[in-house]
């Protein structure tokens, strides 16, 4: 097997590094070492590299490197789920929060290992993640209302599509302390990183101060944080395949149609009577795996006021929750949905379907104001010169055969694939918006892609219409 190691230079994955490379021949293992430079901490973070360098040509290990500038990812991306523990502002054509430091880190972490495991030689990735840090992440999750699937903590292992490897985590039964004597039995050096002691990160506020004042009552508090997230790890695996097995019987497409039948359109629906003979427990999943086949990810609250609106409400009302989330209740169904639904004075008035629009086109740089699907695009040139080729972009719906290039990814991926990963279907899938410049498509609704030189592309949602 051909794994890499991820190693910062730290205790943990230094000691990972050097138990795999002791027993490397018996467990059939050719190694290899790869660090990622954050762009953060200056000349520590550079001597952390060098550290890493040495270590591995002193083990006779390949080293893989590479640079990010992660406090610019961060401002350039400001659409992730918060890492905190509190809104911090965020993103206005996404409605989501800030992203962190933190999340940026790893986001970019993972995006590489993802990478090398295209690119490079390799089966697996393994990175140095301990007991204490799983009882961290747990405790995190808890704190921020996690569900079930959150609680599970941190994965012993990451499955990829079939050989495309996978990222591995050894050390999850393996305490802090423990590895730091092996390295101080066997001589070891490793590095400490100054950050990891700043107390505005969330996780190091309850590295220094929460878990401490909590095991002042319980000791064992991370072993039971961590065999928790076994626990939920379990359960989740078993209601997912549970769902997997209900959800089709269960979720509807579209809307019912005079005669039998159902029409194709967009949204899904319960059936109220059915969903109300069922346990709690099942009735909150089967609206909350609804939700996310729209793309949704309803909190506590939102999907008990789904289950109040399922359960006693009455036909004719609606539910407007966060990200675009709508519920309506029929005599029969409660009906999901998701897109803009601006507020009317008209008593006639609803949400306006999406449907396939002609392509609007803008000059480089310009503006697009698309009311179909209710955004402004902007964009602008950075860094060069007038364009002397193709001065238009235009914004249309994707077709079938288009390719767009995710950021950090090994290669073009299809439009068709992108979506499915997203989870949209239904009309929302079949007219959904790609920017296109010089033949090739430069941005993508919900998705990440490799930045086009010298051109930026921002969106936020169209200014809406005053009420007349």
């Amino acid at each position: 097997m051909r794994l890499a190691v991820g190693l910062s230079g730290g205790a943990d994955s230094v000691a990972l590094l050097c138990a795999l490379a002791q027993h490397s021949r018996e467990l059939g293992l050719v190694l290899h070492a790869a660090h990622l430079h954050h762009g953060l901490r200056g000349e520590e973070a550079d001597s952390d590299l060098e550290f890493c360098r040495d270590l591995a040509a002193r083990l006779q290990i390949p080293f893989h490197e590479a640079r990010v500038d992660t406090a610019a990812e961060a401002r350039a991306n400001p659409g992730s789920t918060a890492a905190g523990l509190g809104p911090r502002g965020g993103n206005p054509a996404t409605g989501k929060p800030a992203e962190s430091i933190e999340e940026a880190a790893r986001r970019l972490r993972y995006a590489w290992f993802r990478e090398l495991l295209s690119t490079a030689p390799l089966d697996a990735v393994a990175t140095a993640h301990t007991l204490d840090d799983q009882a961290e992440t747990v405790l995190a999750k808890f704190l921020r209302g996690a569900w079930t699937e959150g609680l599970s903590g941190i994965h012993p292992k990451l499955e990829r599509p079939a050989a495309m490897g996978c990222i591995i985590r050894p050390l999850l039964a393996t305490a802090r302390a423990e590895v730091e004597a092996f390295l101080n039995a066997i001589g070891q050096p490793w590095r400490e990183d100054s950050s990891n002691k700043q107390l505005s990160f969330t996780r190091n506020r309850i590295r220094h101060e929460l878990l401490p004042q909590l095991e002042l009552w319980n000791p064992q508090l991370r072993t039971h944080l961590a065999n928790m997230a076994t626990l939920a790890r379990d359960e989740e695996s078993w209601w997912q395949a549970e769902l997997d097995r209900l959800a089709p019987q269960l979720i509807l497409r579209g809307r019912p149609v005079r005669g039998g039948g159902r029409a194709t359109s967009e949204g899904v629906a319960l059936d109220c009577t059915r969903l109300a003979g069922l346990a709690p427990a099942l009735e909150r999943r089967l609206l909350r795996r609804a939700a996310a086949e729209l793309g949704a990810e309803p909190d506590f609250a939102a999907t008990e006021a789904l289950l109040s609106l399922a359960l006693s409400g009455h036909a004719g009302q609606r539910l407007e929750l966060a990200n675009g989330l709508s519920a309506e209740r029929t005599p029969r169904e409660i009906r999901l949905s998701r897109g803009s639904h601006p507020k009317s004075k008209s008593a006639g008035a609803g949400p306006k379907s999406k449907t396939a629009e002609a392509p609007l086109e803008t000059s480089v740089p310009g503006q697009i104001d698309a009311p179909a699907f209710g955004l402004t695009l902007k964009i602008d040139l950075h860094g060069v010169k007038p364009l002397s080729g193709p001065t238009t972009a235009t914004l249309r719906n994707w077709r079938s055969g288009d390719r767009v290039r995710l950021r950090y990814s090994s290669g073009p991926r299809k439009v068709k694939e992108v979506l499915e990963q997203l989870r949209v279907t239904g009309s929302e899938r079949a007219v959904w918006p790609v920017l296109e410049f010089d033949g090739r498509l430069i941005w993508m609704q919900g998705v990440e892609l490799e930045p086009e030189p010298g051109l930026i592309v921002t969106a936020r949602p169209l200014d809406p219409q005053p009420d007349v």
